[in-house]
């Protein structure tokens, strides 16, 4: 639920109206190149757990007492007074509190004394949901009035130390916030050197836990890393996205682990556009549109292909090493639809039995898809592998799997093994779809072209007409040595 902006604006007005302005500041300051922040409601894309609630409002706030404008004096003019055990915070209600940091937060008043203050109540154990949320809104208006100034990045990340060190948490993280905020803003550049500088200090718990810090599914975004990476996965920069996160672990920054999962994201995605660009090269190739590609060009292909799946082994490496076992099975995952995508038979067979091995069981359409690859590249062993439990499954999943075998040796110019796969399909009473039997035939008739040899043309034939799936057919044969045509009626 969003945090209201009514009820922080309205407490704001109720502390200018109640108490006295003062000229005195602490020693502590904000960082000169920003300007003083307000706290204006958070942004709509944050999501916090409750509302701040309406009591807050001049209108069923009490009348003030001379003890909340005696402390506001009291720390104007001592700031260091807040850390001691009898500080005058002590005898405030918790509305008296919250107006307390709203009235140190405005604009123009020492705002590291609201810090202070939400240090003190956390030590008292004094935070509730609502004062949690009202820091977390003057903290968003910090780090925004920081951002949209052009501040610097080091003192973005300097403030979130600061609120850090008082151990605000606010249920999202405020580095990703920072972050986002960059981005949002066109400034990619300085978001990816704010990322740097929060990983040089060793990182920044403000948040830490917030709903896109952990790996529980699919697109997880842990971290100010992982976050930025996928920040830059999901503008389609793919590849600059694994970059990113290879470039920062080279130099010693140690991003978390959960952003090398984003980065086998980004990098199945690229795979996935770059095996779509490959596939209409070639069909233009094919079709006379293009001319053929020169051995120059041939050779920036395969060295891209190479490189996308380096980086997939690399990651992989750094997260098997840093992340724990409950994380290999996404690792495997992430690998299987990499090497899938790129057309590696033997390399997706692997990853399918580590993820058994895991525990984690395929799908068995990958099964299917990894078996037609297999049989396109002619690895008869790793088919023979892939196909061990498919006679026990039911009728349905065997005709799938068979099909989509017989599919990968057509594509492949098995034609001979297509056309036995067609016939044991038969023999198991599967029958194969019309379109498969049609490209079973043709290529078999372009090879008694090329051979000369009809046996194994005729021999389906004569297969399909007995299951009654073709009707009667004339065979033409031309013996060119004699100049003879000859007819057999099947």
């Amino acid at each position: 639920m969003a945090l209201s902006s009514h009820a922080t604006t309205a407490a704001a007005a109720a502390a200018v109206g109640t108490f006295p302005q003062s000229t005195r500041s602490s020693s502590r300051r904000f960082p000169a190149s920003s300007v003083s922040p307000r706290p204006p409601p958070p942004p709509r894309s944050l999501r916090l757990d409750h509302a701040v609630a309406p009591s807050l409002s001049p209108a069923t706030m009490p009348a003030p007492d001379g003890l909340l404008a005696a402390a506001i004096e009291h720390l104007e003019r001592e700031p260091a007074s807040v850390a001691a055990d009898e500080a005058p915070l002590a005898a405030l209600s918790p509305r008296e509190l919250q107006l307390v940091l709203v009235y140190f937060a405005q604009e123009g008043r020492d705002t590291y004394c609201a810090l202070e203050v939400f240090d003190w109540l956390r030590r008292a154990n004094r935070v509730d949901g609502e004062t949690m949320e009202l820091m977390a809104a003057i903290a968003c208006g910090w780090i925004e009035r920081l951002v949209g100034a052009g501040g610097d990045v080091a003192d973005v990340a300097a403030l979130l130390g600061e609120m850090d060190c008082v151990g605000l948490r606010p249920g999202f993280s405020l580095v990703e916030k920072a972050v986002a905020l960059y981005w949002d803003r066109g400034e990619k550049e300085l978001a990816v050197e704010f990322v740097r500088d929060v990983l040089r200090r060793g990182g920044l718990g403000a948040g830490a836990g917030g709903e896109h810090s952990s790996a529980s599914g699919d697109g997880e975004r842990g971290g100010p890393v992982g976050y930025l990476a996928w920040k830059m996965m999901m503008d389609g920069d793919y590849r600059n996205a694994v970059k990113l996160v290879i470039e920062f672990k080279e130099t010693g920054l140690k991003p978390e682990v959960y952003s090398y999962l984003i980065g086998l994201t980004a990098l199945v995605k690229e795979q996935k556009e770059f095996s779509k660009a490959l596939r209409r090269l070639n069909a233009s190739v094919k079709d006379g549109s293009i001319s053929k590609l020169d051995a120059e060009s041939m050779h920036s292909i395969n060295k891209y292909q190479s490189d996308l799946l380096s980086d997939g082994v690399l990651l992989s490496n750094w997260v098997v090493q840093e992340g724990s076992s409950e994380v290999l099975g996404l690792v495997r995952e992430r690998l299987l639809s990499l090497y899938t995508c790129a057309g590696c038979g033997l390399e997706a067979e692997h990853q399918l039995w580590e993820m058994k091995l895991l525990g984690r069981e395929p799908d068995t359409q990958l099964y299917d898809v990894v078996l037609a690859i297999c049989a396109s590249q002619g690895e008869a062993a790793a088919v023979r592998r892939l196909l061990a439990g498919v006679e026990s499954t039911s009728a349905g999943r065997r005709k799938k799997s068979m099909s989509w075998l017989l599919r990968g040796y057509v594509k492949g110019g098995f034609i001979l093994d297509a056309s036995e796969t067609l016939i044991q399909m038969l023999d198991m009473g599967l029958l194969p779809d019309y379109l498969d039997r049609a490209a079973v035939l043709t290529a078999l008739r372009r090879n008694i072209q090329e051979s000369g040899s009809l046996e194994s043309y005729l021999k389906l034939c004569k297969r399909l007409s007995e299951t009654d799936l073709i009707g009667p057919c004339i065979v033409y044969l031309y013996v060119r040595k004699f100049k003879l045509w000859m007819a057999h009626m099947l």
